[in-house]
């Protein structure tokens, strides 16, 4: 009987779809087919952006052509054109990363796996490493005599008036070999023998000289230190070649998930090993200082760091008594730790995230004993996050060395990213920028005297370089094009090499002097003859009130006089914490140019930047935090009765869509809401965030074992049961982000 059930309403199903998905005639020029080709039917803009070292040439990769793979291109600043750069060059050149000295005259940086010295003015290379070993991360020492890089995970000094190579460090993975015990019965048979034979007693005494004697010839080298069945990495060094700094990492065994791949070129189906789920064993960190000088070693220790044993606020809703899970925290919280940043007297600061995301803390560390004296503590009771300050994985925040006795960090204090400095002698904090925006990137000037900052504060939806004395002050706007300005500058910091994009324009390269209001000349034009055919829409930023009181910005697709019908589509954007309501080319360029054939075909669309999106500060940010599909699912409701309200849209006449945390909310909306959208299409949707990663899940939700209500209200496999209206789904098979799992359990749940 049940089967039969399963098989009707799989019938029925179907024979809706067959009703509802009948050709209709396209009235737009543009085709599905067409747009779907991507980058082929539009150009491929120039990426990858870099300048030579001398600050003459921007190099960059490009295609238009449109052959099979991009290559090499490069323009002087005072060329008329792009040409391509030969292998043979490429082969020569420096590689576009590495370190210049203070007076940066020199760079050192590695090409496949060696360490090389730049000579700036002449542009003369000198080899320093030539092995099969991988060499990496090279830098300057303080006093600028010598080359330090890493190899093998350990650290290795080059003597640049010398030429000669030493080793710093000699960590070694395992532990130390201790001399073997004999068995007691044995122990006395030795101590027997001694006491009776002179010539034992002898020979065991020219053992011990010779093996003193060996010794003491031995050269100095450094002290080994085991580091056990752990990794190690993130090895640093002191300016002043006195103390180095390593990470070490204890592995988690989580249980890897598992992707098959149909189609190979064996024949043979594919397993591809994935992520893990959310609240899997995740790996720990330590933090080790080596003395070379005194030879010893010690790891931090985290106790000391206020607030370590601090528990999450949202325990308080499964344990009214807070006494019930004081066990859970009597051990510090995990950590993971950056850094040091060092000052150029080898001063310390280093940066430090909780595992459970709820804090974050800038210190600085005594070299000599490991201890920490606290600097900055962010705390959120949902996540520590926004721009500068901490990435999704872990991705270290903006930090840095002003002069000998400051530092600038980034915070949310406000609700939203601002650049702070702070006198470490007197303790004293300063703001910075002030204001309701946020400093996306903000870096030093070569004499550190000045802040470069990209930042929104023109509008929310525009991105423009500014700079400002690093004491703060003026925001000094130095790009004026409406628009996405993605800046890279010279090394002389003379000029601007800006990827530079409107709405309904993709992005191209211009050169702009490095002056307030400069020209910005195109140096790029990658749109194909076929992209250029169209008048492409520029989407109209409207903003409309929520059921709260907020007002929430969204991209307006509308048609114009009769082509008007009162049917419209609300697209959802993807991975949640992602801006798409700006006045640049969008990453979802495909949906932008769908849009623009459903008003060719009388449809309203309109696309928000709902609860959660980037660029709007940490309450937008935290809005979602423990119930995904809330404020971020009731902002498109709110979308939706904008829709009917002010453009006179057919209440019965409102679909939705879109891919990733779009399709997620697409199928809540759905199920949750069948009395406003009638219709639905989820692409590659989570459907139960129990079965998504942890480094983007654990910030939202927590864990499921922790957290498990959040869960419960946040995945739509549990609100299956509320699907009245039409639902298309669709999922690639060969996924390894949201996989397909995910929405085969949901169908089998719908089917239930």
């Amino acid at each position: 009987m049940m089967i039969k059930k399963v098989i009707l309403l799989c019938l029925v199903v179907f024979q809706s779809w067959s009703i509802y998905g009948q050709a209709v005639e396209n009235k737009s020029t543009l085709t599905i087919p067409q747009i779907m080709q991507g980058e082929k039917f539009i150009g491929y803009s120039p990426s990858n952006i870099f300048w030579s070292d001398d600050s003459k040439s921007i190099y960059f990769t490009w295609n238009p052509k449109g052959e099979k793979v991009k290559s090499l291109y490069k323009i002087g600043v005072n060329d008329a054109k792009p040409t391509l750069v030969t292998v043979e060059e490429q082969q020569e050149m420096p590689s576009s990363r590495g370190v210049f000295n203070e007076a940066r005259t020199q760079k050192v940086y590695t090409k496949n796996g060696d360490v090389f010295l730049l000579n700036v003015a002449s542009n003369e290379n000198k080899q320093i490493t030539n092995t099969l070993d991988y060499e990496f991360n090279p830098l300057f020492s303080g006093d600028e005599k010598h080359i330090i890089y890493t190899k093998s995970n350990n650290l290795y000094r080059w003597n640049i008036a010398e030429g000669t190579t030493t080793q710093l460090t000699d960590f070694q993975k395992g532990s130390k070999k201790s001399e073997k015990k004999l068995p007691s019965n044995e122990q006395w048979l030795n101590d027997d023998q001694l006491e009776h034979f002179e010539i034992l007693n002898h020979r065991k005494e020219v053992r011990e000289l010779q093996k003193e004697q060996r010794e003491a010839l031995k050269p100095n080298r450094p002290k080994t230190i085991y580091y056990g069945k752990k990794s190690i990495g993130n090895i640093r060094i002191s300016p002043n070649l006195k103390y180095v700094t390593y990470r070490l990492t204890k592995r988690a065994s989580a249980k890897s998930t598992k992707v098959p791949e149909f189609v190979t070129e064996s024949g043979y189906l594919n397993d591809l090993r994935s992520r893990s789920k959310v609240g899997s064993p995740q790996s720990t960190y330590e933090m080790g200082v080596y003395d070379i000088e005194k030879d010893t070693s010690f790891v931090l220790d985290t106790k000391q760091i206020e607030g370590i044993y601090d528990k999450p606020a949202f325990l308080k809703e499964y344990h009214k008594d807070t006494s019930a899970f004081e066990s859970l925290y009597k051990k510090p919280r995990k950590v993971i730790f950056h850094g040091p940043i060092f000052s150029s007297k080898s001063e310390a600061i280093i940066e430090i995230k909780a595992l459970d995301n709820k804090d974050r803390w800038i210190m600085s560390l005594d070299l000599g004993n490991g201890k920490m004296t606290l600097l900055e503590r962010q705390h959120d009771d949902a996540w520590i996050g926004g721009p500068g300050i901490v990435g999704w994985n872990g991705v270290p925040g903006n930090v840095g060395w002003l002069n000998e006795e400051s530092i600038f960090y980034q915070s949310e204090k406000t609700g939203y990213s601002h650049l702070y400095c702070m006198n470490l002698k007197s303790g004293q904090k300063k703001q910075l920028t002030k204001g309701d925006f946020e400093i996306i990137e903000a870096d030093l000037s070569n004499d550190k005297k000045d802040f470069y900052i990209t930042s929104n504060k023109e509008t929310a939806h525009e991105h423009h370089f500014y700079k400002m004395p690093t004491k703060g002050g003026k925001m000094v706007k130095i790009t004026s094009e409406i628009g996405g300005h993605q800046v890279t500058m010279s090394p002389d910091e003379q000029y601007l090499a800006i990827r530079f994009s409107k709405s309904n324009q993709p992005w191209e390269l211009f050169l702009m002097k490095n002056e307030a209001g400069a020209k910005m000349t195109r140096l790029t034009n990658s749109t194909t003859d076929d992209f250029k055919k169209y008048e492409w829409r520029a989407p109209k930023i409207v903003y409309f009130t929520a059921a709260d009181g907020v007002k929430v910005p969204a991209r307006l697709y509308e048609p114009e006089g009769e082509k008007k019908t009162k049917s419209a589509v609300v697209f959802v954007h993807g991975a949640g914490y992602l801006q798409n309501v700006h006045q640049w080319w969008s990453g979802y360029y495909r949906e932008f140019m769908f849009h623009n054939i459903l008003v060719d075909n009388g449809y309203t669309v309109l696309d928000i930047d709902y609860r959660a999106s980037n660029g709007y500060g940490r309450d937008w940010r935290t809005a979602i935090y423990r119930h995904m599909g809330g404020k971020d699912l009731s902002d498109q409701i709110d979308g939706a009765k904008y829709l009917t309200e002010e453009l006179d849209i057919d209440k019965d006449k409102i679909g939705i869509y879109g891919g990733s945390y779009g399709g997620f909310i697409t199928l809540m909306a759905l199920f949750n809401e069948p009395n406003t959208f009638k219709s639905g299409a989820a692409l590659r949707s989570v459907t139960d965030w129990a079965h998504y990663n942890h480094a983007y899940t654990s910030n939202i939700l927590n864990t499921p074992a922790e957290d498990s209500i959040a869960y419960r209200r946040s995945s739509p496999i549990y609100h299956a049961a509320g699907l009245q209206n039409q639902l298309l789904i669709l999922h690639g098979m060969i996924d390894t982000n949201v996989q397909f799992q995910d929405v085969v359990r949901l169908s089998q749940r719908l089917i239930e």
